[in-house]
């Protein structure tokens, strides 16, 4: 049986191999979310949905980010039809495990104890919240044993 720490090297290593020194920006990332959300979209599609948030955001814009991503091997094309049909090439959550493993690495010392104390302490967590992290926190020390 691999236990969750294993688990977690298997993926960081995974994503650290996947994208090495390519991991996405700010505005590769906002595509990405796009992409993980649609499956599947056009350049238009996908530009259309990111002005909703940021109405100055151009379409070659778009286009040219996620020509760029498709070079970096982050999204996959599609062009067999006239639109060419953008896919993830990577999954959502090798994405987010590798950067918050590396703001754990980076600002915590590499304890994701400190992370979660900072987190918890910053803001008001609602009763809700609360009880999924002791429902976590019980099935990850159920897994421990």
């Amino acid at each position: 049986m691999i236990n969750r720490k294993s688990l977690n090297i298997v993926r960081n290593d995974s994503y650290n191999m996947t994208l090495n020194s390519q991991k996405p920006t700010e505005a590769e990332l906002e595509i990405l979310q796009v992409l993980w959300q649609q499956r599947s979209s056009t350049v238009r599609d996908v530009n259309d949905r990111i002005k909703e948030q940021k109405p100055d955001v151009g379409y070659t814009t778009t286009l040219k980010l996620m020509q760029i991503m498709t070079e970096k091997g982050l999204v996959s094309r599609d062009t067999t039809n006239r639109q060419h049909i953008y896919v993830a090439a990577i999954p959502e959550s090798d994405v987010k495990e590798g950067m918050v493993r590396s703001v754990i690495d980076r600002l915590f010392q590499g304890s994701s104890k400190n992370l979660i104390m900072h987190a918890l302490g910053r803001e008001e967590t609602t009763a809700q919240e609360l009880v999924e992290i002791k429902k976590l926190i019980k099935k990850i020390e159920a897994e421990q044993k």
